[in-house]
């Protein structure tokens, strides 16, 4: 199949690529002054770093806001299936006349010199946000939060921090305050910052810049609070207000958190427009692909009667934590079949080591479109044996002990891999 024109140019781009790697806005700082400081004319912003749900928070914040009847932009990444994914444009994917529009301006007027691929994106998404009337723009950091390209935006509305642990880290270290002080980053003078619960040492740091930057902080358990009722429903509260809100849109016990964030990020900004019916719906609605959410097309077909296919792209130690509690309380009325692919250089032990207790059986898989995939042998030596050598997703499903009782087979490891899997179920 023949690359559309924005793929066409996307992979040019991929030339200009610094040869050295280094964290720093300086060359997009450039190419947006050379594109008229779009990042100056954007609609209110909320920006969203973290190590953990950043995507699902997004999510809700994009729900209620347009539950409110709010015209929305987004910038999120990765992409699982379309590179579209990235840009929503007051409401709808960006088309893509508009996105190779975009992307042929920001390479002329950067002419050649050295970027990266996701400075570029930011560059076309900031250009097309000033460009398009909206109310609020949903900005999800892509790597960090102090350096990432997104961090050019200088006056949020406000800003928020989901869970931190340990990722990304040949650029960060392992030590959860060092993490915890590339996402706080983020923080603004004076701009209100909501987060949610996190270890001691990140959440020292948080409260140590938006200190010295004078940003009230709204953290969860002091100055906010979310639970789950039995029935799955959700009570938010503050110092003023008690909200009795629907089960969450996204499926999972973590999901509650990532609710309650967007939540209090949105009453940190406090616009006039966030009312209880709107919170109420938007919490119920949110939707994103790849966190916890069922598959029904060919894939999940393969499967007998009464069986489940499920997805989700969470691939690190936080997310192998998140995804061993809802194995062990949400799925715990049937067996648990674990497919993991996994992008080389992830802490593969880490992350399975809350999964492997709870998993009925564990399987070792990589797609062959599946981006820098870990080869299965090296998924099933992290595993210390306890993974099972698999191939890909569906040789593992015609390979599973079918005959047993209903049960269900969860795919994660890899947002990557998630995208082939959403190709490949249709």
């Amino acid at each position: 199949m023949r690359a559309s024109r924005s793929e066409e140019i996307i992979n040019r781009l991929h030339s200009l690529h610094p040869k050295l790697i280094d964290l720093s806005l300086e060359r997009l700082q450039r190419c947006l002054a050379a594109l008229g400081h779009p990042e100056r004319r954007l609609p209110p912003v909320v920006h969203v770093a973290g190590t953990n749900g950043k995507g699902s928070t997004c999510a809700f914040l994009r729900a209620i806001a347009e539950a409110a009847g709010l015209r929305v932009h987004v910038f999120t990444s990765p992409h699982l299936v379309s590179f579209h994914e990235r840009i929503r444009l007051a409401g709808e994917l960006v088309t893509e006349d508009a996105l190779a529009a975009a992307l042929e301006h920001v390479e002329q007027v950067n002419e050649g010199q050295p970027i990266t691929v996701f400075e570029v994106t930011t560059a076309v998404a900031l250009h097309l946000f000033a460009s398009v009337p909206a109310d609020l723009l949903v900005l999800e950091v892509g790597l960090g939060g102090r350096f990432d390209a997104t961090n050019v935006v200088d006056r949020p509305a406000a800003t928020a921090i989901t869970s931190i642990s340990r990722d990304h880290m040949d650029f960060f270290g392992d030590e959860i305050s060092r993490i915890a002080w590339e996402k706080a980053g983020i923080i603004k003078p004076g701009v209100p910052c909501a987060t949610g619960f996190q270890p001691d040492a990140a959440r020292q740091v948080i409260e140590a810049e938006a200190a010295e930057r004078g940003a009230p902080l709204h953290l969860r358990g002091r100055h906010w609070n979310v639970a789950a009722q039995p029935d799955g429903t959700l009570e938010w509260s503050d110092a003023t207000t008690r909200l009795a809100l629907p089960r969450p849109g996204l499926p999972g016990p973590h999901q509650v958190e990532n609710a309650g964030i967007a939540i209090a990020a949105l009453r940190a900004w406090n616009p006039d427009w966030l009312t209880e019916d709107a919170i109420r719906q938007g919490v119920a609605q949110a939707t994103w692909p790849a966190r916890m959410q069922r598959l029904t097309g060919r894939l999940a077909a393969l499967l007998p009667q009464g069986w489940e296919l499920w997805l989700d792209g969470g691939h690190n130690a936080g997310a192998g934590v998140v995804l061993g509690q809802h194995i062990r309380e949400a799925f715990a009325d049937r067996p648990v079949h674990v497919l993991v692919g996994m992008k080389a250089g992830k802490q593969v032990p880490e992350f399975l080591a809350p999964i492997i207790p709870v998993a009925s059986s564990l399987w070792a898989v990589a797609e062959p479109g599946q981006h820098l995939a870990m080869t299965v042998p090296d998924v099933v030596a992290a595993s210390g044996g306890a993974a099972h050598a698999g191939g890909t997703v569906a040789q593992v499903l015609a390979a599973l002990p079918l005959d047993g009782p209903p049960a269900r087979v969860l795919v994660c490891g890899s947002l990557y891999l998630a995208g082939e899997v959403l190709k490949l179920d249709g």
